[in-house]
């Protein structure tokens, strides 16, 4: 699935497609991520209630402005800012770069900004990384539970929301900056196994869930389904340069914790494959 121009418009919104079933707890929201299709297919999106209540839309943009300015002038933003611009990740982020000026941004799975502030402040935080720093270009977001209200504050905000579930499947036909919070292990995997060729993720920057964590989590409970599940971010381990955020306070713990940034640096001549993964398979077979 290459890189998608497929944005909704409220104006003229797309009413193909095939509707998701919205949850109440966030968890199984973010499932509908992941319904059973090939690698190729999309499915069309709209949100589920077409009307924008501009009564609402108005409270989110003031709930939206308040979170940005609370995160602006937080510490937590201060050190954030300034462990992206340490010599070691700007040398990883100008290596993605080559010969590009902008990164795009593909932000997945921001949950409802209506409903939750940890959602509220990973978009704003993402808002902001644009607003300082040169290198951040475009912003796409999607989640299957945003609503049509939700929806318009994110384009009134300067990002652009998809019209199709890709399921993760982004190919990063040119550097982008997967922005991924908090996602499940498989929406990761769909991301690496779409870009599974050493050029193109050489393409991509991960901000999401540590996978260091993820390996622990495989190695201390060996549970094939897990290794099956991960097997992508397992296999990219080798090749991953992570680089662990720090929180600071607890306002920002539940939007924020566990978080890394990774990036994928390879040999001229690796080949990507599963061969230890294989025998992580094996060991758990025989604990199990």
């Amino acid at each position: 699935m290459a890189a998608s121009s497929n944005t909704l418009t409220l104006d003229k919104p797309n009413l193909t497609g095939d509707w998701t079933v919205v949850l109440p707890r966030r968890r199984k929201q973010r499932r509908n991520f992941l319904k059973s299709r090939t690698p190729e297919q999309e499915s069309p999106w709209v949100p589920i209630d077409h009307e924008v209540d501009h009564d609402r839309e108005s409270k989110l943009m003031q709930k939206m402005q308040l979170c940005m300015k609370k995160v602006e002038s937080s510490e937590f933003f201060c050190i954030f800012i300034d462990q992206i611009q340490t010599p070691q990740i700007m040398d990883c982020i100008f290596s993605v770069l080559g010969s590009e000026t902008k990164m795009q941004m593909v932000m997945y799975g921001i949950g409802s900004i209506e409903s939750y502030e940890p959602p509220r402040l990973q978009l704003g935080l993402a808002i902001l990384m644009k607003k300082r720093l040169s290198w951040i270009g475009d912003i796409e977001v999607f989640d299957p539970i945003l609503s049509a209200t939700e929806t318009r504050v994110l384009e009134t905000l300067g990002c652009s929301v998809l019209s199709v579930n890709e399921q993760g499947r982004r190919q990063a036909l040119k550097p982008t900056l997967f922005f991924m919070p908090h996602c499940e292990a498989e929406l990761y995997d769909n991301l690496l196994q779409a870009n599974w060729r050493v050029d193109m993720l050489k393409r991509v920057v991960l901000f999401g869930n540590s996978f260091e964590t993820y390996e622990q989590y495989v190695s201390v409970f060996k549970n094939v389904t897990d290794v099956n599940r991960r097997k992508h971010i397992l296999s990219v381990r080798r090749f991953t340069k992570e680089f662990g955020i720090k929180t600071v306070s607890d306002d920002y713990f539940r939007a924020f914790h566990d978080l890394s940034w990774h990036f994928f640096s390879f040999d001229p001549e690796t080949e990507l494959q599963f061969d230890k993964l294989m025998d992580l398979v094996d060991t758990c077979s025989e604990t199990a």
